[in-house]
């Protein structure tokens, strides 16, 4: 296990999902790249029975699975304040949220999950996900994992050229969302800024990144859905038609 990165694909105009999964696939392969099966990572979330009436938000816990951990179930409990809390359990976890019916509730509507092939190239794992949420497409998610690397700070120039290298796609210089520095409450309750670029990674930092994405896509669908018509389905991205040359020798397309 290395450091891992979630980089979602921007949808071009008038391309299906297939349609770029079937084209990134191809341009891993002849880029060197060999097929090691298939992933899966889905997600479920639990809401707390009854909600609280004084305008408090109630508590939510997202349970999922990452087929690179078959025997584990991880779970994010979300006090509905920002605060989180994160637990790895063994799969009987599952049973025990199935019996807690009376405390909380699945919303089966917002079950979500991506999966797809599995590459390996190098020192790099690369999942190309297809996302769905109740068997409808929202979107791609790219997942690439660097072996050789457990502290993303060290390796991050690394996965980014690797990543505009077979995407086509110019990836900002900046570490990711889930990476970014943060503010921290210490054991004496001083607030202080922590690095978390800086942090040795963990299984559960992959899980988490998840919950990040499928968060944001559950969101494009409810502030959208009812809009657009299309029941969330990912709006595409518009790109210049202008190339350029990216670190990897890729060519990178520029959005506007």
């Amino acid at each position: 296990m290395g450091v891992t990165v979630l980089q979602p694909y921007p949808m071009p105009e008038g391309k299906s999902g297939a349609h770029i999964i079937d084209y990134l696939g191809k341009r891993l392969l002849s880029l060197g790249a060999t097929h090691a099966g298939q992933f899966l990572v889905d997600c479920e979330t639990f809401i707390s029975t009854p909600q609280p009436h004084n305008g408090t938000p109630g508590r939510a816990v997202h349970v999922l699975h990452n087929s690179e951990y078959p025997a584990s179930t991880f779970s994010i409990i979300d006090s509905g304040t920002g605060k989180q809390v994160s637990l790895v359990a063994d799969s009987i976890f599952d049973l025990l949220m199935l019996k807690m019916t009376n405390t909380f509730t699945s919303k089966k509507q917002t079950k979500i999950e991506s999966r797809g092939a599995r590459f390996e190239y190098g020192d790099f794992v690369i999942k190309l996900g297809s996302v769905t949420m109740m068997e409808h497409f929202k979107g791609i998610l790219i997942e690439i994992e660097y072996k050789s690397c457990m502290i993303l700070a060290y390796c991050w120039e690394m996965i980014r050229e690797m990543l505009q290298g077979f995407l086509n796609i110019n990836v900002g210089k900046d570490f990711p969302t889930y990476f970014a520095t943060q503010t921290i409450m210490t054991a004496m309750g001083q607030q202080q800024l922590h690095a978390k670029h800086n942090d040795l990674y963990e299984p559960t930092d992959t899980v988490k990144q998840y919950l990040e994405q499928f968060t944001n896509y559950r969101k494009h669908v409810s502030m959208h859905g009812s809009l657009s018509g299309t029941s969330g389905i990912q709006q595409p991205v518009h790109m210049s038609s202008s190339p350029v040359m990216g670190a990897a020798g890729g060519l990178v397309l520029i959005r506007s």
